[in-house]
């Protein structure tokens, strides 16, 4: 491994040049939004006006490169889980309950164990959210795809309720951390470099358990959690850590002010750290350091044992998150 520390970046993925490639074809994107459109690209979920009120809610994800370590480990059914309960969490920031999934799965060649594992954790999180697995494409592409590889994606599509209201994010609010069970889907390309000489059998103490059960351990669904909360704005950390996605549910000119202490991180972050020698920055701006959503709530209606990881406060520079 090099003296110099990793990043996600020389691990092959460049969230800053994704950024840059959005901002030049959103004009694109938006000249094909009429009114209907009630919210386009930015937020973890889009919103489609219908007759009458409510709006429909529809977000799409892959799962990223955990799809490698899932394949060296032959243990897929997780996989399935994880797309779900992504595009879950993305509408639900919405406030939206889910209608329908489908999914996009490609491969070199499809192999019948590989898809009903798949298929299997999908069905098993659909269900669990109370939306139907409606249909999807299942595509062969050989020379695309090398044998044994394949891809994963999710499309899903919620209603948000006539008269739905949030009250407006102000300066004051507390943020609530709802805990990850892991790394969920996202940083995977960087763990992996962290990782490439370690067998996924390989048992580090403080993880408890085996490697690649630890990487594997599916995301976690927060539909329920954020039912039993009176929120009024909500960040899924996904690709971009706790950095890149908390200011996306923050109104412009206000920031957020986190309180390292106030949370478990759990020990895999450590353990990536330290053995990537990654800074902090970097740890911040690519997981989600075991807050798989923050919500924004008023000081008053903080629930009895939430965890308070924070506040909102007034953006005084240019970083929309600091640390205390």
């Amino acid at each position: 491994m090099s003296s110099e520390g990793l990043s996600y970046a020389a691990a092959g993925v460049d969230i800053e040049a994704y950024e840059r490639a959005l901002e030049r074809v959103k004009p694109l994107i938006a000249a094909t939004h009429g009114k209907e459109v009630a919210v386009g690209v930015g937020p973890f979920a889009g919103l489609y006006a219908l007759a009458g009120g409510g709006h429909l809610a529809a977000s799409a994800d892959g799962v990223g490169t955990k799809i490698k370590v899932a394949i060296a480990a032959a243990s897929h059914r997780g996989i399935g889980v994880d797309i779900v309960n992504h595009c879950v969490n993305d509408i639900a920031t919405a406030g939206a309950r889910p209608l329908f999934f489908l999914d996009y799965f490609a491969t070199g060649k499809l192999e019948p164990d590989v898809f009903t594992e798949l298929v299997d954790g999908m069905t098993a999180a659909c269900r669990a959210a109370g939306c139907a697995l409606l249909g999807g494409e299942t595509a062969e592409m050989p020379g695309v795809y090398a044998l044994g590889d394949y891809d994963l994606a999710g499309f899903i599509v919620g209603l948000v309720e006539p008269g739905s209201k949030r009250d407006a994010v102000k300066a004051g609010d507390a943020l609530i951390g709802l805990p990850s069970n892991g790394l969920h889907t996202n940083g995977f390309s960087l763990v992996r470099k962290v990782f490439e000489d370690v067998p996924l059998s390989h048992f580090f103490p403080e993880l408890g358990k085996p490697l690649g059960e630890v990487l594997l351990e599916p995301h976690r669904s927060y539909l329920d959690d954020l039912a039993l909360v009176q929120w009024k704005s909500a960040a899924h950390i996904t690709g971009g850590g706790v950095l890149g996605n908390l200011p996306r549910c923050l109104p412009d000119g206000l920031g957020a002010r986190l309180e390292r202490r106030a949370w478990r991180i759990p020990p895999v972050f450590e353990l990536i750290r330290k053995r990537g020698r990654i800074a902090d920055d970097e740890m911040y701006g690519t997981f989600n350091m075991g807050l798989g959503m923050i919500v924004v709530v008023d000081r008053e209606e903080v629930p009895s044992g939430a965890t308070v990881v924070g506040e909102v406060v007034g953006q005084t520079g240019p970083d929309r998150v600091t640390f205390l």
